[in-house]
Order: structure tokens, then C-alpha cells, then sequence
């Protein structure tokens, strides 16, 4: 495939091989924010971070990946996109040798922070779908990519303990750098040259992010609805393994992990999404979506059961709330990246920010609501988020009508 400066340039659809190639490399990258996640127990232990302190750990990668979605995605409109996936793979797989070597609290919180930072190449990745595709078939394109992405989202964490459980946790840090390295080799050989524009420098490119913001509606709903879903996935993910391994259950930390590849299920949303996407069923399929979510926190309250009955019902919810989650992000990036190609790195650093920020609040408040309302009000605090969004939705409708 030739460098690209404009979708308008195409003649032949993205091939199917480098469609796949993108979504490899996406789960492959962006599964390094969430190796720790499981594992903030015995690396807070081997490193001497207190228990206390020990939740820097995750959030420093987040703060990394958010400042990199902010600062580094958006130059994807401005610098050849191959160069700078490349760079931020090198950084990547350094700061993860930095993490599997750790054995001080600071070299593993300064690990961390890299690896966040650097792991925003997945986002400069994700609109190559968009560029080097049709129209009429771009949101298929996002959509298989997408499923890359999210399932190394959904995989990082079992895989994670499972390595850990077998050979320590430093092990999976090592893994993934020599995985990371591979795929430096082979994006170099097989990635094709995507050279934006020329225009604006740098600085402009940043203040030019919050006029996007204040002029592109799509965005602002894409992202919002998106956040509140994203907040319910990791107010999830992050509560029901404490409600697993509870006496209610007592499951182990190999079963935990058993359960979470179950949930991998709901990724077949993300194609499905982009297929329907492209015959022009966004706006019905985005309020299935957030329906399918709002729905899912609701059914232990519905449905009763001895335990083995309640975790086939919470298995249900995963797979339910994983496909509404997967469906509504390829609907929403289809929506975004359709709004041109000059301005695609910035709305997707913006976008993916966003929903981020939702996962962070959903994260933080998982731990505390279980604790404070068990299992009952995590389900109602996760019904809360996507219901928020469906009724924004139907402001939408509204104002179409």
C-alpha cells in the first residue's frame, strides 16, 4: 500500500490482512495498561509500596494514557503516523523491560508512567482502519479492528494472573516486551506510510482541540455515551471479582480469571456493530446498545437462584454489558472518523479521553461501592451510568424529530 494523504485518494479497499494486522497490534498494545490491574497486591509487596499507596500503580498508567491520548494522539494529524507508532512501540517496550526488572517502588511507578504514555500508539493505529477505507466500508474495517482492541482489553487481566501464577509477576512485563519487539519488526516491514497534510504546527494543533470540541455535537454525544458505558464495564469488572471471591462464592484467583475470558464473548459485538453501522443503522443500534447495558445490571434482581444459578446470571451480565460496550465504541468511531480524515487523530485522542475518564470514575468507584452497598448496589450504580446515557439519547431522537 502507497503513503496516503487523503481518503479521497483510494482506489482499492483496505485488504483484509491488514485489517487483522491492526487489530493484532491494538490488543497487543493496549493490554500493557492492564497487566498490573490483578496484580497490585503481590507487586506492592516485592517493590515496598504500601497498601495504601499501592493504587498508584494503576492510576499513574492511566494518567500516562490520558496525557498521551491528549498530547501525543493529535499529532497524528500532523506527523507521518508510521514514524510515530514505531517510536512509541521502542518506549514502550523499554519501559516494560524497566517493569520486569523493578525491584524498587520508584523504577516500577516510573515503568508504569511510560508504559501508559507510550501504549497510545493503539489510538494512532485504530484510524488507519478509517483512512485506507472505502466509505461504504469503513465501519466494517473499525469494526474487526476494534475487536483487537477490545479483546486485549478483556484479556490482559486473566492472562496476567495466570502468567503470575505460574512464573511471578514480573514474568508477563518480560512477555509482553519481547511480544512488543516483534511487532515493532513487523509493523516496520508491513505498515504503510500515512502522511497527513500538511498545516498548523504543534501548538495550534493542541488549541484547536477544544474549537472541535465546541463545534462537532457528534463528538460530544459519542463521548459521552460512551464514558457513562465505560464507566459501568469498569465498575464491573472492577467489584465482581471481590464479589467472586467471597464467601457467597469462593472462587479462586484461577476461576476469577476463568470467568473474565468467559466475558471475551461480547466481542463479536464490534464487526456486528460495524456492518450495521455501514447501512446506515448508527442511531437504532446506539440505543440497543444502551439498552442491552442498562438492562444487563438488572437481571440479579430479576432473576434468583442458588449460586450456581446466580453465576450463570452474572456470567449473562458480562457477556450482555462486554457486547453492549464493544457495539456502542465502533458505532461511535464510526460516527466520529466519518467526520474527515484532516481531523481524525485529534477527535479520536479526544473521544478515547473522554470515555477514559468515565472508566477511571467507574474504577475508583468499584472498590468503594462494594464495600459500602455490596453486589445490590454495584448493579444499581452500574444501571445508573448507561440508563444516564439512554436518556440522553432520547434527546436526540427528540431533537432529530
Amino acid at each position: 500500500m502507497q503513503a496516503a494523504t487523503a481518503d479521497s485518494t483510494l482506489q482499492q479497499d483496505i485488504p483484509r490482512w491488514m485489517v487483522m494486522l491492526l487489530a493484532a497490534a491494538c490488543g497487543i498494545i493496549v493490554a500493557n495498561l492492564y497487566y498490573a490491574q490483578p496484580l497490585i497486591g503481590p507487586i506492592s509487596r516485592a517493590t515496598g509500596i504500601s497498601l495504601g499507596a499501592a493504587g498508584l500503580i494503576v492510576t499513574l498508567t492511566q494518567i500516562g494514557y490520558g496525557l498521551g491520548l491528549l498530547f501525543i494522539v493529535p499529532m497524528g494529524d500532523l506527523f507521518e503516523n508510521r514514524r510515530l507508532v514505531l517510536t512509541g512501540l521502542v518506549v514502550t517496550c523499554i519501559a516494560l523491560v524497566g517493569a520486569a526488572l523493578a525491584e524498587s517502588a520508584t523504577q516500577l511507578l516510573v515503568s508504569v508512567l511510560l508504559i501508559g504514555v507510550s501504549s497510545v500508539g493503539a489510538q494512532v493505529l485504530v484510524p488507519y482502519a478509517a483512512h485506507f477505507s472505502r466509505p461504504e466500508t469503513r465501519g466494517r474495517a473499525v469494526g474487526n479492528v476494534m475487536s483487537g482492541l477490545l479483546l486485549g482489553i478483556l484479556l490482559a487481566r486473566p492472562l496476567a494472573s495466570l502468567v503470575a501464577d505460574l512464573f511471578g509477576w514480573h514474568a508477563i512485563f518480560g512477555l509482553s516486551a519481547v511480544v512488543v519487539a516483534a511487532l515493532s519488526a513487523v509493523l516496520s516491514r508491513y505498515l504503510p506510510a500515512r502522511r497527513p497534510p500538511a498545516g498548523m504546527h504543534y501548538l495550534a494543533l493542541l488549541a484547536s482541540m477544544w474549537t472541535l470540541v465546541k463545534t462537532t455535537p457528534v463528538l460530544r454525544r459519542r463521548a459521552a455515551y460512551h464514558a457513562m458505558l465505560f464507566a459501568s464495564f469498569s465498575l464491573f469488572w472492577t467489584a465482581s471479582p471481590l464479589w467472586l471471591a467471597s464467601p457467597e462464592f469462593g472462587i479462586s484467583q484461577k476461576g476469577i480469571a476463568l470467568f473474565a475470558f468467559a466475558g471475551v464473548i461480547g466481542v463479536i459485538a464490534a464487526p456486528v456493530a460495524g456492518r450495521m453501522a455501514d447501512r446506515g443503522w448508527s442511531r437504532p443500534a446506539t440505543g440497543a446498545a444502551l439498552l442491552c447495558a442498562s438492562l444487563s445490571f438488572l437481571l440479579p434482581h430479576l432473576l434468583h437462584g442458588g449460586r450456581e444459578f446466580s453465576l450463570a446470571v452474572l456470567l449473562l451480565v458480562a457477556i450482555l454489558l462486554d457486547f453492549a460496550v464493544a457495539a456502542n465504541l465502533v458505532l461511535s468511531q464510526r460516527a466520529i472518523y466519518a467526520l474527515g480524515g484532516e481531523i481524525r487523530s485529534r477527535l479520536n485522542g479526544l473521544f478515547m479521553a473522554t470515555f477514559f475518564a468515565g472508566g477511571a470514575l467507574g474504577s475508583a468507584l468499584g472498590g468503594w461501592i462494594y464495600a459500602q452497598a455490596g453486589w445490590s448496589g454495584v448493579t444499581w450504580l452500574g444501571f445508573a451510568f448507561p440508563f444516564a446515557a439512554l436518556l440522553f439519547y432520547l434527546t436526540e431522537l427528540r431533537a432529530s424529530k
